[in-house]
């Protein structure tokens, strides 16, 4: 089997496909910060809901105890209490530098945890095999 078949190493490189072009969007946000009428645009988040349901995978957590919490009503989803608000300029510009350059930030942590775990994911494999 290739290496490019393991799904968790396909998965991590497409999500660090994702955040480079992220990046490109966003510094075009950024770039764009001082043009008139223009709006602010970002990626669809990834869903690798359909590949972990393929591999069988179960994203929920193990309640070995009694006493465990378990979630509310059964969801496995957290809370977001992000709001869609733009501060629209006279110009018709939207493009917020301080929402823009946290994203940027968000962004930046994101690619390094996902090359982290790709790059250790390639040792182990080069450990299991004895290459190393």
């Amino acid at each position: 089997m290739p290496i490019s078949d393991v799904p968790i190493l396909s998965m991590l490189r497409t999500k660090m496909h994702w955040h480079q072009e992220r990046q490109r969007v966003l510094s075009e946000n950024v770039a764009n910060a001082d043009t008139a009428k223009f709006r602010p645009r970002d990626l669809a988040p990834l869903d690798f809901t359909k590949e972990t349901v393929q591999a069988g995978a179960s994203l929920t957590l193990a309640t070995t105890d009694p006493s465990h919490m378990t979630s509310a009503a059964g969801s496995t989803q957290f809370a977001s209490d992000r709001d869609a608000r733009y501060e629209v300029r006279p110009t018709g510009n939207a493009v917020n530098l301080e929402d823009e350059m946290i994203k940027v930030a968000n962004n930046q942590m994101d690619y390094q945890a996902a090359t982290s775990l790709y790059s250790r994911s390639m040792g182990l494999l080069r450990i299991a095999i004895g290459k190393r």
